[in-house]
C-alpha cells in the first residue's frame, strides 16, 4: 500500500483522484484491511493545514482527539475525551469518527453545535451540512460551529464490546429571537436531535421537549436529558 501525504488541498483532492483511499487514523479500517486486503493507495491529510486546524470555531477533520482542547466548546472536547483510550485518542481523527465509525460519538457534540462542514469532493472544495457529510460519506476537511452560551455532555459507562453508551449532549446559543436550547441524544447507535426555546426557564424547556421525539425515548434516557439539561441551563460561567 502507498501511502500519500499531500501538504495542501490540491495535492489532496489529485491523491482522490488517483483512487487514495483516506486513512484517517487507521483505528477504524486496519482490522478490515488486514483481513481483505490493504487499498493500492491511501491517503492521510495530517499535512493539509486546512484539515488539522483547531480554533475557537473550527476543528479540522484530520486532528487527532488527544489535540482537542479548550479552544473547543466543552461539549466537543468531552466528546473527544470520551473516546476509546489514551492510545485511541493520540490516533484517531475528528473526520474518522464522524465518518468512518458508527458509533460517531462527536455526532452529538456536533448537532448541538449547529456546526457545518467544509469537504473535498471531485471537484473541489465545498461548504455543506453535517446530513450530507454522514449521508454520502465525504471527505471532512474541517467543522464549523457558533460558539454557544454553555453547553454540557453526558456519557454512560459501558463495557468494551457491548451496546452503544447513552450520550446526552447539550448547548445553548443566543439569537436575535432570544436564547435557544439544542439537545442531541445517542441511544443505541440513533442519534436525535431537537431544539426548544429557553428564556422561560428548565420547567418550560422540558416541556418543549416532551412534545418532540424526545418522549419516545426510554425513560432512563429522558431521565438524562432532564439532568442535563437543567444543568446547562444553570450553568453560571457560560461555558
Amino acid at each position: 500500500m502507498l501511502l500519500r501525504l499531500p501538504t495542501s488541498v490540491t495535492e489532496a483532492q489529485e491523491c482522490m483522484a488517483d483512487g487514495a483511499v483516506p486513512v484517517g487514523g487507521a483505528t477504524l479500517v486496519w482490522a478490515t484491511w488486514q483481513r481483505d486486503g490493504f487499498p493500492d493507495r491511501a491517503v492521510s491529510l495530517r499535512h493539509v493545514p486546512e484539515a488539522t486546524v483547531v480554533r475557537p470555531g473550527t476543528l479540522g477533520g484530520a486532528v487527532v482527539l488527544n489535540r482537542i482542547d479548550d479552544r473547543v466548546p466543552e461539549v466537543l472536547r468531552r466528546a473527544a475525551g470520551s473516546i476509546g483510550t489514551g492510545a485511541v485518542r493520540r490516533t484517531a481523527t475528528v473526520g474518522g469518527n464522524l465518518v468512518g465509525s458508527s458509533l460517531r460519538c462527536l455526532l452529538p457534540a456536533a448537532l448541538v453545535l449547529d456546526a457545518d462542514a467544509t469537504v473535498l469532493g471531485p471537484d473541489g472544495v465545498y461548504g455543506t451540512d453535517l446530513n450530507e457529510v454522514l449521508a454520502k460519506r465525504h471527505l471532512l476537511l474541517a467543522l464549523h460551529w457558533r460558539t454557544p452560551a454553555a453547553s454540557g455532555y453526558h456519557k454512560e459507562s459501558a463495557e468494551a464490546g457491548g451496546p452503544p453508551p447513552l450520550v446526552v449532549a447539550t448547548a445553548v446559543h443566543a439569537g436575535a429571537d432570544g436564547l435557544r436550547l439544542r439537545v442531541a441524544v445517542r441511544d443505541g447507535y440513533e442519534v436525535l436531535s431537537e431544539t426548544a426555546p429557553c428564556d422561560e426557564g428548565a420547567d418550560q424547556v422540558l416541556g418543549a421537549l416532551e412534545r418532540t421525539d424526545v418522549a419516545a425515548l426510554p425513560a432512563r434516557a429522558r431521565e438524562v436529558v432532564r439532568r442535563q439539561v437543567a444543568g446547562v441551563l444553570a450553568d453560571p460561567a457560560g461555558r
